[in-house]
């Protein structure tokens, strides 16, 4: 599957530490798997010239004090707070100049973010989605670009996940209703630098 690097990003969701390492609070060892594997995805996509977006789940400690409905503290405990180690990206990713990082503070990168925006000014149509959790913000993301009119690519072996049922249950519902499903060594970048 060949991507041309001047119209497709790699999106890189939530490789954070609270996510991704034995000590962070939302520790999946399915999180923790993939790093590798999406490291070399983000130094392929950076070779080819495709531009690289990572999100970053981030949640001001009192976000959730008013939550009528919508409260991720109750559901999945307090995690990856503002200015908090769990917070950053791991440190197995190389973030370039150039590449865009953005803010979110729900399972959807697009919801009051400036993603869209940045992706639209630059032409982008394509989204080749790696990171985790593949069955929360993974999901929420992909199908969120899907209803953008994006491409949205999952690449299913760089993609985490708390229980491996998890990860085949949003892929699936990814391949039939919004996107389509890619193995990296099938994935390629083109043009670019």
């Amino acid at each position: 599957m060949e991507f041309d690097s001047t119209d497709t990003a790699l999106v890189v969701v939530d490789m954070q530490n609270g996510f991704c390492k034995p000590d962070g609070s939302l520790y999946a060892p399915g999180s923790e798997a993939v790093v590798d594997p999406v490291a070399s995805l983000v130094d392929r996509a950076h070779d080819a010239g495709a531009r690289v977006v990572f999100t970053r789940d981030v949640h001001p400690p009192g976000q959730f004090d008013d939550a009528h409905y919508y409260d991720e503290f109750e559901q999945w405990g307090e995690h990856v707070v503002e200015g908090s180690w769990e917070a950053q990206l791991v440190a197995e990713l190389e973030v370039r100049e150039g590449d865009h990082v953005v803010e979110k503070h729900t399972y959807d990168a697009f919801h009051e973010t400036e993603l869209d925006g940045w992706l639209t000014t630059r032409g982008i149509d394509d989204l080749v989605i790696c990171g985790t959790l593949a069955n929360v913000c993974v999901l929420h993301t992909a199908g969120s670009a899907g209803l953008r009119d994006y491409r949205p690519v999952l690449v299913d072996d760089c993609i985490g996940a708390i229980e491996d049922d998890h990860r085949e249950y949003a892929l699936d519902h990814a391949d039939w209703l919004f996107g389509e499903v890619a193995r990296s060594d099938d994935v390629t970048f083109v043009g670019g630098k």
